[in-house]
């Protein structure tokens, strides 16, 4: 049991990766104080924890039974979203991402998805809802997300210690880093598409 909780947190942590998180909110990190950005991603967090444990204990029930589409559709249109940001991020760096999030109200809704909330993290969600009990399966979600929030956190203090001392080198890094995870988070996004569109066909093969 204990080993199903860890392997099903890890598995949702390395699919949020703090640190390339850090990299698609480098402009809320860059704009707003500590205790601001934590806020916002507080709030984006618990939306997202709502939304895993809810695909946790239903499975892909929602897909099928309420909405009444196939999952493989969620699967592109989420590499289809993730190849935008990472086409605006290649092409124009962190403040372009700024632009796809609107007004600061909205800043926890954006966080949560996309940048939390997508087609793996939802799979993975899947995945520790068919692994473990309800409560474990949350569990399991919970812990993830605390490690992530943590982390990016962190990365945001020393942010802006290390910016107070040496700012030019700390924009050189941001941007060549952003630039880099966009040719990572587009590569992932066509990846996705094909497997949505592969697992699709196969689908209709076998029906």
């Amino acid at each position: 049991m204990i080993e199903d909780i860890v392997n099903s947190s890890a598995l949702l942590l390395v699919l949020l990766n703090p640190f390339l998180m850090s990299i698609y909110l480098m402009d809320l990190i860059q704009k707003f104080d500590l205790r601001t950005f934590s806020i916002y991603l507080l709030r984006g967090t618990l939306i997202s924890a709502i939304v895993f444990i809810t695909f946790a204990w239903t499975g892909e029930t929602v897909f099928q039974k309420i909405l009444q589409v196939r999952f493989e559709s969620f699967i592109i249109f989420g590499g289809i979203i993730f190849l935008i940001i990472g086409l605006r991020f290649f092409f124009g760096g962190s403040d372009a991402i700024g632009q796809l999030r609107g007004q600061p109200r909205g800043v926890a809704i954006t966080i949560a998805m996309p940048y939390m909330i997508g087609p793996g993290t939802v799979s993975a969600s899947v995945i520790a809802g068919s692994r473990l009990s309800p409560l474990f399966s949350a569990l399991s979600i919970l812990m993830a997300l605390f490690i992530t929030v943590i982390s990016i956190i962190i990365m945001k203090w020393l942010h802006d210690y290390v910016r107070k001392q040496n700012e030019a080198i700390v924009e050189r890094y941001i941007d060549i880093a952003g630039r880099t995870s966009a040719l990572i988070i587009g590569t992932f996004a066509i990846d996705m598409i094909m497997r949505g569109i592969e697992e699709w066909f196969q689908l209709d093969l076998n029906t």
